[in-house]
């Protein structure tokens, strides 16, 4: 099972290491929620909310939304990330994890790759902690599913943002939604730094909003934030192009939806990055912070040497705790 696969070079001790890597991310048994409260009507419009564990009652708590990778391709939900959300919250930080509409609803059979330790517990259409995770695909072309549905998924992370103080207040009121950071891994690192621009959007995009979202900031790992650079590599087997509906659409839905047309956002922004990435490589978050500077915008670029795509999201990992880290800096 690999997440988001990127053609591999040959590089035998490489692809070893990044097998290990995930492999060690995917181990942890996945997390309850709290609370789970929903911002739409379908089962995938919903909202796990963590509580912080031994929270300070006299300052309120930061709240971090998370936003799942897995190429925005329907086996792979939620529920992979629900370690990495558990995480934050023993770092005393408030944590809001989105689900959103992905690929095809019913993906074909041999797509439905499983990470071991999470397998067993297919999505039942609830909304409550279940389902397949990040991984397995590989492009449309090997058979996997479609990433994306166009516009629901942007739909959905649009939606979810705008509830989201609402809800909180009632899920979580030991949060404070003015202290929001968004984050996200991936596929996921490209919804959060679409959600932070979306006061940039075409004037005729129904997401657009009059201003910049409310945001203490965001962390973007390893993020697919720069979507011409990310189909010359064929990041996650074309899964940008088939985002935006496939080649013949492409071209004309970059702007309402590709990071790198979507600057200076104006809030603050920090990219963790992996040197040996081989599924979203660095090149792709270079690109989105060259494209920044040329907008006059400077953002954060942390490189973290020998370490790939999965363990920015692995709490066994020290690539996790830089990352809460990032996190902190901008919540606290």
């Amino acid at each position: 099972m690999q997440d988001d696969a990127a053609p591999r070079d040959g590089d035998d001790a490489a692809i070893a290491r990044d097998a290990a890597e995930e492999a060690s991310a995917f181990s942890h048994p996945p997390v309850d929620p709290d609370v789970t409260m929903a911002y739409g009507d379908h089962p995938d419009q919903v909202i796990d909310f963590y509580a912080p564990r031994d929270p300070d009652p006299t300052v309120p708590t930061p709240l971090v939304v998370v936003l799942h990778g897995g190429a925005w391709r329907a086996p792979y939900d939620r529920r992979h990330i629900t370690p990495f959300a558990d995480f934050l919250t023993r770092r005393g930080l408030a944590v809001a994890n989105v689900e959103y509409r992905r690929g095809e609803e019913t993906p074909p059979a041999a797509a439905r790759l499983l990470i071991p330790a999470q397998a067993g517990s297919p999505t039942d259409g609830t909304g409550d902690r279940d389902g397949t995770a990040d991984g397995g695909d590989t492009g449309a072309e090997a058979g996997a599913p479609v990433a994306g549905r166009w516009p629901d998924t942007f739909d959905d992370v649009a939606a979810a943002l705008d509830a989201l103080p609402a809800l909180v207040r009632v899920a979580l009121p030991q949060a404070d939604p003015r202290r929001m950071v968004v984050t996200g891994h991936s596929a996921g690192g490209h919804l959060a730094l679409w959600a932070a621009a979306r006061h940039l959007l075409p004037a005729d995009a129904p997401w657009r909003t009059d201003r910049p979202a409310p945001l203490r900031g965001v962390v973007a790992l390893a993020p697919i934030a720069d979507f011409q650079v990310a189909e010359k590599l064929a990041v996650c087997g074309g899964a940008s192009r088939q985002l935006l509906g496939g080649e013949a659409t492409f071209a004309e839905r970059l702007p309402y939806a590709d990071p790198a047309r979507l600057l200076p956002t104006g809030i603050a922004t920090t990219v963790v990055q992996g040197r040996t990435d081989l599924v979203v490589p660095q090149a792709v978050a270079e690109s989105y912070a060259d494209a920044a500077a040329r907008a006059g915008e400077v953002i954060g670029l942390t490189l973290l040497d020998d370490v790939g795509h999965f363990p920015l999201i692995d709490p066994a990992a020290d690539a996790c705790a830089v990352v809460a880290d990032e996190i902190a800096q901008l919540a606290w």
